[in-house]
């Protein structure tokens, strides 16, 4: 049996459970408050990381609106609009002055954009320098390139274009050369000589003497005939439908067609570089809806065949008298 003094010196059972309670209950509110501490500082560390984010976010948006819609840069790989715009140059392109229009397909994938086009300051109108998305080679429907072109716009809808001998008339009136229009040779390709490259197919036309051709324009009705069933299929097909001949009857859509009528407007466009340019002489005409829009200035120019590793040769090969230049 334990004594009184041992009772009294002792710890009491009770006191030992007293004090388990409240070295407990200072445990729990030490692990609370730091459950709560570690919180804090996670919560502050995703504000953080968000308004870093939105910080990103927000420039990056202002960006692509602005290159979508507004003002967006395009290099010149080719020399078909020498010497009014050079090869190398790097140029500011409006795209609002005729509507801004997205791309045709998201960036680095062929997933196409639904097409619409915001109100714009005004039409192309003749002798505009327009950029555009190609619209593919003659016999092709729709090409697999995503490319954009810089030309002349020479024909506008409902236009009739002609070339006599280099000389351009539109609607019979003669057509000024552009400023700083090149020709390579002198020999110009007679009347009569046919170019099996040039537009439409079995035309008879070549790149000298050209037409008459009537530039189409939306609600015009196309008269068809198995004569020039080749002339039009391919722009029956690039609106959407399908064209083929059978027998001695044109079908469209794979109904009987005596006649078509045009769903949109289009422009014929040029080089300058007459010898030298792939344009709607070759490949046809350029729909509205694939205008992006006008050249401002150049703001650059470098050699774009030399890699950019080579830096001294590169720097080396700017031209500092283009930067500034306004293509007219």
């Amino acid at each position: 049996m334990q004594s009184s003094q041992d009772r009294s010196n002792g710890p009491s059972r009770s006191g030992r459970k007293a004090r388990s309670k409240h070295d407990t209950a200072a445990g729990v509110e030490r692990q609370t408050g730091e459950r709560s501490a570690r919180k804090t500082k996670e919560i502050t560390l995703l504000k953080r990381i968000s308004s870093m984010g939105a910080s990103f976010v927000a420039p990056v948006t202002f960006a692509l609106l602005l290159i979508t819609f507004v003002v967006q840069g395009y290099g010149v790989p080719t020399e078909s609009m020498e010497n009014t715009v050079m090869t190398g140059d790097f140029l500011f392109v409006n795209k609002f002055i005729y509507g801004a229009r997205p791309p045709q397909y998201i960036p680095l994938t062929r997933i196409p954009i639904p097409y619409f086009r915001l109100p714009g300051l005004r039409l192309p109108h003749r002798g505009d320098i327009i950029v555009f998305d190609w619209p593919g080679d003659r016999d092709e429907v729709k090409t697999v390139l995503d490319t954009d072109y810089v030309k002349r716009c020479i024909g506008l809808p409902g236009d009739t274009v002609s070339i006599v001998n280099r000389i351009v008339y539109v609607n019979g009136n003669r057509i000024p050369f552009p400023p700083d229009v090149k020709f390579d040779t002198y020999n110009i390709l007679p009347k009569g000589y046919a170019d099996p490259m040039i537009f439409p197919e079995g035309s008879g036309f070549n790149a000298d003497n050209y037409g008459p051709i009537v530039v189409p324009k939306k609600g015009e009705v196309i008269r068809l005939t198995p004569g020039n069933f080749l002339k039009w299929k391919i722009f029956i097909e690039r609106e959407g439908h399908t064209c083929d001949l059978r027998g001695s009857t044109v079908y469209v859509d794979n109904k009987p067609a005596m006649d078509y009528k045009v769903e949109g407007n289009y422009y014929f466009m040029m080089g300058d570089n007459r010898e030298n340019s792939l344009d709607s002489r070759y490949w046809g005409f350029v729909p509205f809806k694939d205008i992006v829009g006008e050249p401002m200035v150049v703001y650059w120019n470098w050699n774009q065949g030399i890699p950019i590793y080579d830096l001294p040769q590169k720097l080396a090969s700017i031209k500092w008298d283009r930067i500034g230049i306004i293509p007219r």
